[in-house]
């Protein structure tokens, strides 16, 4: 006889628990292993950057045309609603693998914990390790080769889409809180970012049992934590058929007033939906956006 209890006590948009303590997901994340573009001339491989907790990453390192000459470093995180995706993701190696080409620069897409299982702030916790195992190669002798020999420490970057605009946003702000010697964070860019203000402010709290309610600075950046942004400059993407579209103008809005010394852009994808670019990286405007990211990365 099947004694599982199947009342739900808690029902999201990308989940619900069952009063048993059971989390049933909604979507799957299938992963693929990391692979050479034989097109684009990409590699990658997987890292481990802490076992305890575990925390691992996909590494993409472009084609290199001039072994002379140090790559910019991306320090990518995935979105998903801080519960599911995945950066072993199909999606997510194609689309890292083409930002690396396109962008001529050396990707760490971070492979988090995800909520409600690892309850938050699991992932922002984690993404913070794994920045700093990324710049623990500052000296060009850490753990992996490819950050030793190719990466300029004087040029690097947070990226991440939707969640992971999120999460890019309170590591920058971690960032210029924190003395990380010989790294130097030019900018981040936020996709279509998350920060409050929607149906899913609900499910953010739940996964997070230790908030300050719809104004915790990590759903709602605070004045004194966007004037901390440690980074130079910043590009945000919102999308015009986005239900983040909102939250993602306030944000450039309110970093704008603040008072950070930085520059801060927006770009808007007109008629597009929320991370449309993942599901088609051929598609017109995914093109450009992969393209404006590009040249944000390597304005001088």
């Amino acid at each position: 006889m099947d004694t599982l209890n199947d009342e739900i006590a808690h029902e999201f948009r990308f989940f619900r628990v069952y009063k048993d303590g059971r989390v049933e997901k909604f979507q799957s994340t299938p992963k693929i292993p990391p692979s050479d573009d034989p097109v684009t001339g990409v590699r990658s491989k997987d890292v481990v950057m802490s076992s305890e907790p575990p925390i691992s990453a996909r590494i993409f390192l472009p084609k290199i045309k001039d072994p002379t000459r140090k790559l910019p470093v991306l320090f990518y995180i995935h979105g998903g609603g801080f519960c599911f995706l995945s950066a072993f993701s199909p999606l997510l190696h194609n689309y890292v693998s083409t930002l690396a080409a396109e962008s001529n620069l050396i990707a760490v897409s971070v492979e988090y914990r995800l909520a409600p299982e690892h309850p938050i702030p699991a992932c922002y916790e984690d993404s913070w390790a794994g920045f700093q195992w990324v710049a623990s190669h500052a000296n060009g002798n850490g753990p992996e080769s490819w950050l030793n020999d190719h990466a300029d420490f004087n040029r690097v970057f947070l990226a991440g889409d939707s969640a992971g605009g999120n999460m890019s946003h309170n590591l920058a702000v971690r960032v210029g809180s924190t003395h990380i010697p010989d790294v130097k964070l030019l900018g981040a860019i936020l996709v279509h970012p998350y920060f409050g203000g929607t149906d899913d402010d609900k499910m953010w709290l739940y996964m997070c049992p230790e908030n300050s309610g719809l104004d915790d600075p990590r759903l709602k950046p605070a004045a004194e934590d966007l004037e901390r942004l440690g980074c130079e400059r910043l590009l945000v993407f919102v999308g015009g058929k986005d239900h983040l579209r909102e939250v993602g103008w306030r944000y450039y809005k309110e970093l704008k007033k603040s008072g950070w010394g930085g520059r801060v852009e927006i770009v808007e994808n007109e008629a597009e939906d929320h991370c449309f670019h993942l599901d088609d990286i051929k598609q017109e405007k995914a093109v450009a956006l992969i393209k404006r990211f590009a040249s944000f990365i390597n304005q001088e």
